[in-house]
């Protein structure tokens, strides 16, 4: 006999991975006050190859306005002030030697929104990948159906199983992105 298609801790698995996802985009977004977070999307160009930063350095946050990030190999630190400067972030590092400070500039009320936007951007994805998921588990549910291998009951309730999960799943998105939003505007 064949197995069923649907598979509750799969969706379930998936669902989280957007929400995951969805938190650590988030965290990459500056609001103004230091977070180590935010360099790890960077990479890092040394001996040939690209690297992220966190295998070349130590980012540590001393103060609330600053990052200080460690570099391991002296002759490294061009490199990682190199990438900082070009990931776009408006940070410029201020080297000392085997360390570069990194004080966070305050945000302009047109970058905020901007910001804003991104987060709204990145939480309108997040809940299209958990939609997606949503379809594959409806149309696993048809499929079981349709090859008798749950009644139509099942599939009923299975349905509504599914549809419970998204909207929990879009609930906590839809949650993370107003804190973000929230916490960028300064409000």
């Amino acid at each position: 006999m064949a197995s069923p298609k649907y598979d509750k801790a799969d969706l379930e698995r998936r669902m989280k991975g957007a929400v995951e996802s969805l938190k650590s985009d988030l965290a990459g977004l500056r609001t103004g006050r230091a977070n180590a977070a935010l360099l790890d999307p960077i990479t890092v160009e040394i001996y040939g190859s690209h690297m992220p930063l966190n295998q070349v350095a130590t980012v540590s946050v001393p103060e609330p306005r600053m990052l200080s990030v460690q570099v391991w190999d002296k002759s490294s630190v061009g490199p990682v002030e190199k990438a900082i400067r070009s990931a776009g972030l408006g940070l410029n590092p201020i080297n000392d030697g085997n360390t570069l400070r990194l004080p966070i500039p305050d945000l302009t009320e047109e970058r905020r929104k901007e910001l804003a936007k991104l987060a709204s951007k990145y939480a309108e994805s997040a809940r299209i990948a958990v939609r997606n998921v949503r379809r594959d588990g409806m149309e696993a549910l048809k499929s079981d159906e349709g090859k008798k291998l749950i009644s139509e009951d099942e599939r009923k309730r299975f349905e509504t199983e599914v549809q419970k999960l998204t909207d929990e799943s879009v609930k906590a998105l839809d949650e993370l992105a107003a804190a973000k939003e929230k916490e960028i505007l300064g409000k």
